[in-house]
């Protein structure tokens, strides 16, 4: 049995990460993970603590703790029992670890108590691993249903005393239990002068939220108030309660009665739970806003600078958190859909989303992208490069400076002569690669030069690749987006520079150059050139250079698996007319590579015959990589474009995607081989090693969109003023980008071998 694992507990520590408290993060020390599950309805965890014994989490926010749970469990249940005059009925929604319920049962008038909890799982793993808060479940006043609390509610009206809704945060589903038609059920399902408590979030991260309950519940109950109570394990220590009832007048601060066996709540601290803070009663009672302003948000009130970014892939979430970091700039998300730009600006500040089409030929859409662009001050362009032409020809006319990542195409150059008339800017490569590996390799270089030595080989190789750990594959390999670009660019031609002669790979060679190449001992990469590194010589201004290559790095084994595919016809883009819906992946495979029939011993033979495996052991391991992508299975394929490659990527989109918790690695090295005045020799490296956050951004993500973001703000900024074709191949332009990239943390380390 594999050892249990979960994305949330990295390096011995849990941490809880999420956007309903963004900025901040609680971590706990493991000793050991107890139990994973995923629900009907949510993600389960439980682990030992190293300080809070057994902890219980769903969908990645902790729900209690051994050690601190009490505090929450008695202020949620006694509020609203202790103050009512005779509750006798009470129904628990949610709470399936049962602690509510044995809060409740220390009233001795209680004669009855209903928990209703969605998910089974909840209650089954809480009797489990934390009987000490579930055991009362099993009492004879108690009776469990499993059910959805609205249908519940709305099957018994005018039925109970006390109502508590023990929810989990405003995320997904649970969001219904902070909204108005939920308390309308919850009223209407109480007795006369019934009370009802429902967790009601922080003061210290959700006051506005807060306030929009208390304007809720208001309008619905004659008495409502927010009371509150700590505990260390739950966001900013702190946690509070919506507390109601339907008689008028009544005092939910004053207790009725004493309740027994307490840890955390008394008749004192009951009272003092509806004594805010001064910044929440302010707002809550007053509505007077005392909270500070600090950062961004003190800045300027009105943006001054419009931006567009077009454009939903990954790295386009890092590149406008960095544009909006400044008050001064006002962002539009624009996607072809609506609703990918309205999720990708999320919560932004000073961000809206629009539709707009930077690839459609309809007069129309082509319209509406020339307009949307000349009310921009600065146009990103993250759409596909086939599109960019598009955007600065829209630029050119409305005058607005562009910045893209990508490389400079031919059609981008045969715009310079207008680029330069409109007197826009348009900065391009500035990602990753190309983009943070320009600044690296310029700066050496220039340092270089300056002491009188030359380059006489300069290497470069990159590759995103997930990390160790996550490269369970035949290829080592996993896509983040669709593989069919990822396909084709191994079969581009690529071209460099050896003992001062070009040399020229076809494309169908690629995989047959690359070698074995050595950054560090932890890892077994292979190496092979990217397109054309010849006029690189010219761009970094090395014409002593005698090697110039630069390259993409895989792990080992890729190459020789790609070569297969390619010799059994699966990167082929010609239109197969006997490729067609209802045959089996098997039967594909026996038409792709001229087998005599279909059976998977017919088919092994004929791939031998024409892959040539060099040993039997490259034989097994490449021909276990076709059987896992199922090139030799009875399953219905999947056929898409009628061609080879795209039924593949059909395949492969799903079989080789990141799966959830895992991460990707960015490596990127330079090496450059010195020649200095007195003749000696040294090679200097620049490296970057960087991981992506299983609940964040990729490193991809991350060293593609803040470069971008960088570059953005630049050229707002007038940095980079002068009209024309931009990219960082001089000093000028790179020492600006680094000096900021180096700012945010971002960037590679150098050293001398």
């Amino acid at each position: 049995m594999a050892p249990l694992s979960h994305r949330s507990i990295k390096d011995g520590w849990f941490r809880e990460i999420s956007s309903q408290w963004p900025g901040q993060a609680m971590t706990l020390k493991v000793n050991r993970i107890l139990h994973v599950e995923k629900s009907l309805y949510q993600d389960v965890l439980v682990f030992e603590s190293d300080t809070y014994g057994n902890v219980l989490v769903l969908d990645g926010v902790i729900q209690c703790t051994e050690r601190d749970e009490f505090s929450y469990q008695e202020m949620i249940a006694h509020l609203p029992l202790a103050s009512h005059p005779n509750p006798k009925k009470v129904l628990v929604i949610g709470g399936g670890d049962g602690g509510v319920v044995r809060e409740v049962l220390k009233h001795d008038t209680v004669e009855e108590v209903v928990l209703c909890d969605i998910d089974e799982a909840v209650i089954r793993v809480s009797k489990q691993f934390l009987p000490h808060m579930s055991s009362l479940l099993n009492d004879p006043r108690v009776t469990v249903y499993v059910g959805d609390g609205f249908k519940f509610l709305a099957d018994n009206t005018s039925t109970y005393d006390v109502i508590v809704t023990d929810s989990s945060d405003p995320v997904g589903p649970a969001a219904s239990l902070f909204q108005k038609p939920y308390f309308e059920l919850l009223r209407d399902a109480l007795t006369p002068g019934g009370h009802i408590s429902t967790q009601g979030e922080c003061l210290w991260i959700h006051l506005d939220l807060i306030q929009d309950l208390l304007k809720t519940t208001r309008e619905l109950f004659p008495v409502a108030e927010y009371a509150y109570t700590t505990i260390p394990t739950y966001p900013s220590g702190q946690i509070g309660f919506m507390v109601c009832s339907k008689e008028a007048g009544r005092d939910l601060s004053k207790p009725l009665r004493a309740v027994p066996n307490t840890r955390y709540y008394n008749a004192d601290v009951h009272k003092a739970a509806f004594v805010l803070p001064e910044f929440g009663r302010s707002l809550l009672k007053d509505g007077k806003d005392l909270r500070p302003v600090f950062g961004a948000a003190a800045g300027s009130k009105v943006p001054t600078k419009k931006v567009l970014l077009l454009g939903s892939g990954a790295v386009a979430r890092p590149c406008a958190e960095y544009v909006v970091r400044n008050p001064d700039n006002a962002l539009t998300i624009a996607c072809r859909t609506l609703s990918s730009a309205e999720a990708l600006a999320g919560d932004l500040r000073n961000t809206t989303a629009a539709s707009l089409d930077a690839g459609s030929e309809d007069p129309a859409k082509q319209a509406a992208l020339e307009k949307a662009i000349a009310e921009s001050d600065l146009v990103i362009s993250l759409v596909p490069y086939t599109y960019h032409v598009n955007v600065i020809k829209a630029a050119i006319k409305g005058k607005t400076n562009v910045v893209t990542t990508s490389y400079i195409s031919p059609g981008i150059r045969e715009l310079e002569e207008e680029i330069k008339k409109a007197g826009i800017v348009v900065m391009n490569e500035i990602g990753l690669d190309p983009g943070v590996d320009h600044l690296y390799a310029i700066k050496t270089i220039d340092e270089v030069h300056a002491k009188g030595g030359k380059i006489k080989e300069f290497h470069s190789y990159c590759g995103g690749l997930p990390a160790p750990e996550c490269s369970d594959n035949p290829l080592g390999y996993k896509f983040s987006w669709s593989p069919r670009g990822g396909l084709l660019a191994l079969l581009n031609n690529a071209s460099y520079l050896a003992g001062g002669q070009q040399v020229d790979v076809p494309g169908k060679d690629l995989m047959s150059v690359a070698k074995p190449y050595y950054i560090t001992p932890a890892f077994a990469f292979v190496a092979y050139p990217n397109r054309d590194s010849v006029p690189f010589r010219e761009y970094y201004n090395i014409p002593e250079a005698e090697h110039v290559i630069r390259g993409t790095l895989r792990y080992q084994g890729f190459p020789e698996f790609v070569k297969a595919l390619v010799a059994l016809g699966w990167l082929n883009l010609e239109k197969k007319d006997w490729l067609k819906e209802g045959q089996t992946w098997s039967e594909v495979m026996q038409q792709a590579i001229g087998a005599s029939d279909a059976t998977e011993s017919t088919l092994v033979a004929r791939v031998k015959e024409l892959c040539k495996f060099p040993d039997e052991g490259e034989s097994r391991r490449i021909l276990s990589g076709l059987k896992w992508i199922g090139l030799f299975s009875s399953e219905p394929a999947t056929v898409r474009g009628g061609t080879l490659l795209d039924t593949l990527c059909a395949r492969l989109e799903t079989l080789m995607a990141y799966a959830d918790g895992e991460r990707d690695l960015v490596m990127l090295q330079h090496k450059f081989v010195v020649e200095w005045a007195d003749g000696r020799r040294d090679t200097l490296t620049s490296t970057l090693e960087a991981y992506g956050e299983p609940q964040g951004h990729s490193a991809m993500a991350l060293y593609v969109g803040v470069p971008c973001g960088i570059a953005v703000q630049l050229v707002l900024d007038g940095v980079f003023k002068t009209p024309g074709i931009v990219a960082p191949y001089s000093k000028e332009i790179c020492d600006p980008l680094r000096e900021v990239l180096e700012q945010q943390g971002l960037g590679l380390v150098e050293r001398v071998l």
